[in-house]
């Protein structure tokens, strides 16, 4: 499954094919700069996702603790 629209792989083999010719001396033409980022979504692609999902889970984490915090905060002092 790509995770990049046709528009966003064409941009990322663009600015892959910039590198390679800016740093390396390089020309590498739509093969070659599809390969790399083929290799690069799925080397990092479920590593990404997971620390995505990480970040994720400590937002709501803290979200749900100040839910409750201002939860209590709404209480009247019955007497």
């Amino acid at each position: 499954m790509d995770i990049l629209n046709e528009q966003d792989k064409a941009r990322m083999c663009d600015e892959i094919a910039a590198f390679f010719r800016e740093e390396h001396d390089l020309e590498l033409g739509v093969i070659g700069t599809g390969k790399i980022l083929d290799f690069f979504q799925e080397m990092l692609g479920e590593r990404v996702y997971n620390r995505a999902l990480d970040d994720a889970k400590k937002f709501y984490e803290r979200y749900a603790d100040n839910m409750e915090t201002d939860y209590y905060a709404l209480y009247k002092d019955a007497r």
